[in-house]
This record gives structure tokens, C-alpha cells and sequence, in this order.
């Protein structure tokens, strides 16, 4: 009988000889999948995010063509590998250096895990927060102060806050004001808003080369466009001209904006919600942000 079951497992029982597993392979599986997870949350945490994503795409239709045997694809798949290695280290060399810095942080364990565990909250930002930023927004609109408030989402606009002056403090209705306030040391430039707090102000931030844009809008219109097309911020601008209320958004500006308006915007970005559901929301804002505009004028 033993020989026999010898037999059958030789002959169709031959995938349970598997290796042996020491504790050694446990150790090192553990931690190629902490690297793994560390760089992934490194991608996502940065620009590298929608480079990402866009890469993917890319090896889908590689792998496809390699299903169907496209030879002139794959050989120029192949050819151009070397040279888009390459060209990932130089485009993202400051991101490349800022995550081997956080190497040697002591805090990096520790932030590495609450950077995940942390979203366990039901609230990206306060209802005090929402009120505090349109309460502000429209009283500097009112005395045509000039503003311009990022509020950062998922994507994490540490390259930005760096040009600027750290500032960590609970976002309220006196502090924006003071900090636009004209002939004040931090008025130029943008402030980051992280959350329920400013992170920091006077920030540098891309302009946007987009020709469609009207030619009679200034550079904080253009900075929030330019922000809003490399991240996925909400980005606030307060004419100083004409002391308009502004949003960006997905690469798009919507002007003209009221009170009630600009709160269904931070409404839309205070919840933890999917991605697509979420920028679905807020193109159906800008569309009838948009038509509303347009209307007042005719």
C-alpha cells in the first residue's frame, strides 16, 4: 500500500516536493517585501506617482505586444530601456535624494507607518477649517488683498513647501489675513495647507504655460493653474485687482466664485473618498462653476 501511494505521488503528486523554507528565507522575504512597500509608498507620496501610473500603461501594451509577437515594438522597447532609466534618475533626482535623507532619519520607521495608519480618520479637514478658510477668503476679498492658498490632497507637496518658510500652525481666519496682509514678510508667495494646519508660506510655485488661459490673468492665477496640473491640490487665488474668488483644480480655473460656491468645493475635498469619485465631484463643480459664470455675463 505504501508503495503504491509512493508511486502515484512520483508520478502525479510531484508540484508537493517543495523546497525547504529555513527562517533565513522567512527573514529575507520579510524584508524585500518592506523594501517593496517602502518605495511604493515613496512613489505615491510624490510626483513619481502619476509617472507611475503612466509606466504601467506602458508595460501593459509591451506585454501585449509581446502576447501577439509585435517584433518592432518590443525591439524598441528594448532599446530604449537603458536610456528611460536613465532619464527617471535625472528627472527625479531631488526626490531621489530627499528619500535616501530620510534613511538615516531616526523618525522614519515611526512616520512610516503612521503615514498609512494615520488615515484612519474620517475628515481630511475640519468643519472649523472650511469656515476659518472661507470666512478669510471672502473678507480679503472684500479689500481686494491678494491670496493664494494650496490645499494639499493626496499628493504631498514637500518640493514646494521647502521653497517657502515653515510656518506648522492651525489654520485660522486672522492668520490668513495677516499673512497676505500687504507689506508683510510673508504676504508674497503661496501658502501650503496641510490638513487643518499651514504648513508654510511663501511658497514657490510652477507657473502654468497653458495658452488658453485669459491673457488678463496675473501670476498667482497662473501659479494655481501650474500647481493644480502637476498634483492633485485645490489651490484658492483671491484677486487682487478685482478681489475674485478663484479655484484650481485638475488643471482648470474657475472664477468668479461666491461664498456657497467655494465651500461645495472644500466640502468635496475634506472627505477620504476614491480618487475618481472624488475629482469626479469636483469637474462637475468647475462645469457648473463655469456655465454660472458665463450666465452672470450675458
Amino acid at each position: 500500500m505504501l508503495s503504491m501511494f509512493v508511486t502515484f505521488k512520483n508520478k502525479y503528486l510531484t508540484w508537493m516536493d517543495l523546497p525547504v523554507i529555513t527562517v533565513v528565507d522567512i527573514v529575507e522575504i520579510i524584508i524585500i517585501a518592506f523594501l517593496f512597500y517602502t518605495i511604493l509608498v515613496w512613489i505615491k507620496n510624490t510626483r513619481a506617482w502619476m509617472l507611475f501610473k503612466g509606466l504601467m500603461v506602458i508595460l501593459v501594451f509591451v506585454f501585449l505586444a509581446a502576447v501577439f509577437q509585435m517584433n518592432t515594438i518590443l525591439w524598441l522597447a528594448e532599446k530604449t530601456l537603458n536610456v528611460g532609466v536613465i532619464a527617471l534618475v535625472v528627472i527625479f533626482q531631488p526626490e531621489l535624494r530627499r528619500a535616501l535623507e530620510q534613511l538615516g532619519r531616526k523618525n522614519f520607521f515611526i512616520g512610516l507607518t503612521s503615514l498609512e495608519f494615520g488615515k484612519n480618520e474620517t475628515e481630511k479637514i475640519s468643519e472649523k477649517t472650511i469656515n476659518e478658510l472661507v470666512k478669510a477668503c471672502v473678507e480679503m476679498g472684500k479689500v481686494k488683498t491678494g491670496a493664494l492658498i494650496v490645499m494639499e490632497d493626496s499628493v504631498v507637496l514637500s518640493e514646494y513647501e521647502r521653497t517657502g518658510i515653515p510656518v506648522d500652525a492651525i489654520l485660522t481666519n486672522q492668520l490668513l489675513i495677516n499673512i497676505f496682509e500687504k507689506n508683510t514678510p510673508l504676504h508674497d508667495g503661496a501658502i501650503i495647507v496641510r490638513g487643518d494646519r499651514v504648513a508654510a508660506a511663501t511658497c514657490y510655485l510652477p507657473l502654468s504655460d497653458n495658452m488658453e488661459l485669459s491673457k488678463e490673468l496675473g501670476t498667482r492665477h497662473r501659479a494655481a493653474v501650474g500647481i493644480s496640473e502637476v498634483s492633485d491640490s485645490l489651490t484658492i487665488v483671491v484677486s487682487e485687482e478685482t478681489g475674485g474668488i478663484s479655484v484650481a483644480m485638475g488643471g482648470r480655473l474657475s472664477r468668479g466664485l461666491d461664498q456657497e460656491s467655494l465651500r461645495k468645493y472644500l466640502k468635496v475635498l475634506q472627505k477620504f473618498e476614491p480618487d475618481n469619485k472624488r475629482k469626479g465631484l469636483l469637474k462637475r463643480r468647475l462645469k457648473n462653476a463655469k456655465k454660472d459664470s458665463q450666465a452672470d455675463h450675458e
